[in-house]
């Protein structure tokens, strides 16, 4: 398999984690005899100091061009008094636009080995295994009119959805969950919203198309109580791109840290994988970032980017067997006591369980 790989470092600890990811993915490529090419190039903040752009012609261009895109993260305290069309943060919004994925995956899975890292009992996560698919390119994040009043006296925002745009998310949630638990929790807040509304009635009839998979809805602030009170409850959850970015991150309570969350963005021309965790400016440079979260959406990036389904069973197996051994970013630490390790040494545990797993299995 053959291998165009885009890597975006970003801001704050993205250059961290990115490095145990991309190293994570060296391995299986010389391990497995796959040619994966790495590219480097700007985005976000680090783009803005040095090109005056949180996207640069030239990294957009290499991202088209190329397979799948890593990134690490973007954001840095220093541009927040911009306006938004010119903080890093656009040149995420941008880039997604750009590719055109429209479906962003986000799994959130209970690891048994530190369930104590999780607020919540063990016996309330235990099993979690949850698939948020978050449509990526509508909603209030995109859509027209929204702007900041010249006296700042006011402020506007508008969400709106197509039939085609809520479509097209649903199959992709409809398609993944055909191949886990067979059931879709599709959110909403079609109670008060017209565009839940028009969400509700889509995801309704696109569901006729998917016979072997069960529906139900829920309003968005019933989700958020479940998702903590009893996350089993849920296979895939389908919903729009505001809910989908609170509910993927309030899933991380489930995990025991943000630290843990990978994503994929697909449906585009390209696809985008990235961990949920922001740049997290304040422990940048200290070594102490989770990699995890980057090494599982390096996972994704076999399966969703290369179709290398086998190879991102084994990151994903390696993740777990080393928490299992016992180590532990300070992240997971405080509540699940271990073998304290930095982001480069979990990265290396986690890159060397790879290499033993691929030649015990063959």
């Amino acid at each position: 398999m053959q291998l165009k790989i885009t890597v975006l470092e970003g801001d704050g600890i993205g250059p961290e984690v990115t490095r145990e990811a991309v190293a994570v993915l060296r391995t299986i490529a010389d391990v497995c005899g796959h040619q994966f090419e790495f590219t480097a190039r700007l985005i976000g903040g680090a783009a803005i100091r040095e090109e005056g752009s949180p996207l640069p012609s030239a990294t957009l261009e290499t991202c088209l061009a190329g397979d799948a895109v890593f990134l690490g993260a973007v954001g840095a305290p220093e541009f927040d008094a911009l306006p938004p069309p010119r903080r890093p943060e656009a040149g995420l919004l941008a880039l997604r636009r750009s590719l055109g994925d429209y479906a962003n995956l986000r799994p959130a899975i209970a690891y048994d080995a530190i369930a104590a890292a999780s607020p919540l009992r063990p016996e309330v996560t235990r099993g979690a295994d949850i698939l948020i698919v978050r449509e990526l390119l509508g909603g209030l994040y995109f859509g027209e009119p929204r702007g900041l009043a010249a006296d700042r006296g006011a402020a506007a925002n508008t969400m709106c959805y197509s039939v085609a745009e809520i479509e097209r998310v649903a199959r992709i949630a409809f398609a993944a969950a055909s191949k886990r638990s067979r059931k879709v929790t599709s959110v909403d807040k079609a109670n008060v919203l017209e565009t839940s509304q028009l969400w509700r009635e889509t995801v309704s009839r696109i569901a006729k198309e998917y016979p072997d998979v069960a529906l139900d809805h829920l309003f968005v602030d019933a989700c958020a109580m479940h998702l903590i009170t009893n996350p089993r409850r849920f296979d895939v959850i389908l919903t729009e791109n505001l809910f989908g970015d609170i509910l993927s991150d309030e899933a991380a309570v489930i995990t025991g840290s943000l630290g843990m969350l990978g994503s994929a963005s697909i449906g585009g021309k390209v696809a985008l994988f990235e961990p949920v965790h922001g740049s997290a400016p304040d422990i940048a440079g200290q070594g102490i970032a989770n990699p995890c979260g980057a090494i599982a959406s390096a996972a994704l990036l076999l399966r969703y980017g290369g179709g290398l389904e086998h190879e991102a069973a084994v990151v994903e197996d390696a993740i777990r067997s080393v928490l299992a051994a016992g180590y532990r970013t300070p992240d997971i630490n405080a509540g699940a006591e271990g073998i304290q390790s930095s982001t480069s040494e979990m990265g290396k545990l986690v890159a060397a369980a790879v290499e033993r797993t691929i030649d015990d299995r063959g």
